[in-house]
């Protein structure tokens, strides 16, 4: 499995502040090796779009499709309370 990351993902990443950059950088890992890692807590976002959506922290989402051996990289941003 790779990782690959959109132009829209990079420039909100880019954006986040520093300790929510190192924290996706460690969770992003995590679905290389067990997409359904626990703290993760992975869930299909859009059924009709392939969406899924995984945790970086409590406050903060990455949203991302699988396409074959790739993890697509959408977006990443603030979860909504």
């Amino acid at each position: 499995m790779k990782l690959n990351y959109t132009p829209h993902f990079s420039r909100n990443y880019g954006k986040a502040p520093a300790d929510i950059q190192r924290a996706f950088e460690k969770q992003a890992l995590l679905p290389l090796e067990d997409p359904r890692h626990p703290s993760l807590r992975t869930k299909k976002y859009d059924e009709s779009a392939g969406l899924w959506q995984a945790r970086v922290t409590k406050g903060w989402r990455f949203y991302f499709t699988i396409e074959g051996d790739t993890f697509r990289m959408l977006e990443i941003k603030t979860h909504p309370k």
